[in-house]
């Protein structure tokens, strides 16, 4: 696991693009269906857009339907963290990187077997890396 990733807001600010600080540094959520990674299928890792740091794996990617790229589990245990969110009078749990803190999207009990889980990530948190075949 890397160390905290810490930067000032005005360096956060000048590493993202407008939409990518709203949703990792502010918790923001991109609207359903309009990320790049919603229907995409290609072999490699997905990482955090704010520090690299490698965070799904497409072989745990799945079709949830929900409009939102959507993971059976994290690449390895504690690359990210869980966090209780109750904003919008929702109560929900909050997925971010242990490496920056990036907001990333959400976790919920309704995915496949064997856990059950699906992290519900927003495409402009992430960045892609295909793995060569």
């Amino acid at each position: 696991m890397m160390s905290k990733s810490e930067k000032t807001d005005s360096q956060w600010r000048e590493l993202l693009d407008d939409e990518q600080y709203r949703v990792t540094r502010q918790a923001g959520t991109e609207k359903a269906f309009s990320g790049e990674y919603v229907n995409h299928s290609e072999n490699g890792d997905y990482l955090c857009v704010c520090c690299q740091n490698t965070l799904f794996s497409s072989n745990n990617k799945f079709e949830s339907g929900c409009g939102w790229p959507s993971f059976s589990s994290q690449i390895e245990h504690g690359v990210v963290t869980h966090h209780e969110d109750l904003s919008h009078g929702m109560d929900r749990t909050e997925v971010r990187c242990q490496s920056c803190d990036a907001h990333l999207g959400h976790i919920f009990d309704d995915g496949p077997a064997p856990n059950g889980f699906r992290y519900c990530i927003n495409s402009v948190a992430l960045n892609f890396v295909k793995k060569e075949e």
